[in-house]
């Protein structure tokens, strides 16, 4: 979670808009496959709730993955 993205040295924004951001790293056998990354326009936007929720989600999302071909 990064609360203010212009006090994170080497931020690099995909939105001139984004003042907060999250990103959860999507890993399936140790393998980093992807990230899930939000931004917000509002500074300290996220939660420790919105991150075990954004972490959850996730997870759901590579289990259906690892079940595709089941």
């Amino acid at each position: 979670m990064v609360p203010d993205v212009f006090a994170f040295a080497g931020h690099i924004a995909c939105d001139a808009a984004s003042r907060s951001e999250i990103v959860i790293p999507l890993f399936r056998d140790d393998k980093l496959i992807g990230v899930w990354d939000v931004d917000s326009p509002k500074p300290d936007r996220f939660t420790q709730e919105d991150k075990a929720g954004m972490q959850a989600l996730c997870q759901v999302w590579l289990d259906a993955g690892d079940n595709a071909g089941a």
